[in-house]
This record gives C-alpha cells, sequence and structure tokens, in this order.
C-alpha cells in the first residue's frame, strides 16, 4: 500500500489519517476483493476523509470523529465511513494492534469545548 496521507503538520493528525487509510484499504480489500488498489468508491471516500479531517477546526486537539461535537461529513459519507469503522474496527486489534491501541487512547480525549474556532464544514 503506497502511502497517500496528504501532509498534516501535527503528529496525531497525520496518525488519524494513517488509521482511516489502513481502515478503508482493509475494507476495500475484504469486501471489494480488490488487492493493491481502491475501488472507485472506497478512493472516493478516502479523498474525503482526508479533506474533512484537513479542514479539522479542532486538528491537534481532537478526539476520534466519532465522538466529536460536530459532524463534518455529509450524511452520505458519514453512512459509508460508519460502516467502514464497524467492520474493520473489531479487525484491527488482530491485524494492526498498535495503531488500533492509539486510536483507542484518543478515543479518551475530552471532546473539545467552545464556539470560537467551531463550524460545520457539510461539503
Amino acid at each position: 500500500m503506497k502511502e497517500k496521507v496528504p501532509g498534516f503538520f501535527s503528529k496525531r493528525m497525520r496518525r488519524e489519517a494513517q488509521t482511516v487509510e489502513v481502515m478503508i484499504h482493509r475494507y476495500c480489500r475484504d469486501k471489494h476483493h480488490s488487492e493493491n488498489t481502491l475501488c472507485e468508491d472506497c478512493e472516493e471516500l478516502l479523498a474525503y476523509a482526508f479533506k474533512r479531517l484537513s479542514q479539522c477546526p479542532y486538528q491537534e486537539n481532537k478526539t476520534t470523529c466519532g465522538k466529536c461535537p460536530i459532524h463534518c461529513y455529509k450524511p452520505g459519507m458519514r453512512i459509508k465511513v460508519q460502516e467502514v469503522m464497524r467492520y474493520v474496527g473489531p479487525r484491527m486489534i488482530l491485524t494492526n494492534p498498535v495503531m488500533s491501541l492509539q486510536h483507542a487512547i484518543d478515543g479518551f480525549r475530552k471532546k473539545p469545548r467552545g464556539t470560537k474556532n467551531r463550524r460545520k464544514n457539510k461539503e
């Protein structure tokens, strides 16, 4: 798998992007039977996820997207990414235990507060 993670500046955001990328690749391989490349739908989902992460108003201080106080994914894409997470999440414990543990720890972060920098990104 070739690394496609865009240039996130913080270590936290790079890790989040890598986690999403690994999950989408695993989902596509298992469900859509693609080997080295993503299918068109999964490629679109990955590009969309990277775009949303790059525009996240919380950046370094964010919790996992599932626990975020704002939902910046449009409804159709949110359903798709939830399906990916539900399928791949439990399997990552065996295939990517370190990444899985880091993601679980990120989930314990407190939800960001304040409305000053909050915005809805429904693209």
